[in-house]
């Protein structure tokens, strides 16, 4: 159960792109407005690298591949190095392929009630839904329009044993990382950097 948490936060954990001429003046940014422009995206793409600190190792884990995600709630993450591995969320159905294990799994999320209240959370700020995510998350965000981080801390006690807190920071109108700690301290962060159009 940790983690398929684990691997659909990375999965989530993509970006976004408002269309152009779609920015709110600085004087009335805050939260709403956010959610406003991050919800004007249909579709982005691009690279990611993440690195999972755990307190077992010296080193962090460091992964790397695309994403892609389609409004409202299509999700790709194709991990490439340092090995194969591909999940896919569409319309509440998660599927794992493990291409190194030959391992494929398809789960329907809403039988796993606390991994579905976190890929939820998370597709809510994807999709610019405000409702939906202060559903599940306190939500704190900081800083403006140019530059802002958003804290989300889990409202269920169960998630709160798994995950201590998401910080979700961009610029504008794009998400260029997440950070993940969990309750025992290990964290993993991820940068994504969107392809040009």
């Amino acid at each position: 159960m940790k983690r398929i948490l684990f691997l659909l936060l990375c999965l989530a954990s993509t970006f976004v792109h408002a269309e152009a001429g779609s920015s709110v003046p600085a004087t009335a940014w805050g939260l709403p407005q956010l959610m406003q422009s991050l919800a004007q995206a249909q579709s982005s793409q691009g690279s990611f690298v993440e690195r999972k600190h755990l307190a077992v190792l010296d080193v962090p884990l460091t992964s790397s591949g695309t994403m892609l995600f389609r409004a409202p709630d299509h999700l790709e993450k194709h991990t490439l190095a340092p090995r194969e591995e591909n999940l896919v969320l569409n319309q509440g159905v998660l599927t794992i392929d493990d291409k190194a294990r030959n391992v494929k799994h398809t789960l329907v999320l809403q039988q796993y009630p606390a991994v579905w209240a976190l890929v939820e959370s998370i597709r809510s700020t994807l999709a610019g839904d405000q409702a939906m995510l202060e559903r599940f998350y306190k939500v704190e965000l900081k800083g403006n329009a140019a530059q802002w981080h958003m804290q989300l801390l889990p409202l269920e006690k169960r998630m709160r044993t798994m995950v201590s807190e998401i910080v979700i920071a961009g610029q504008g109108n794009r998400v260029h990382s997440i950070e993940m700690r969990e309750a025992n301290g290990d964290h993993s962060t991820m940068t994504l950097i969107e392809d040009m159009p």
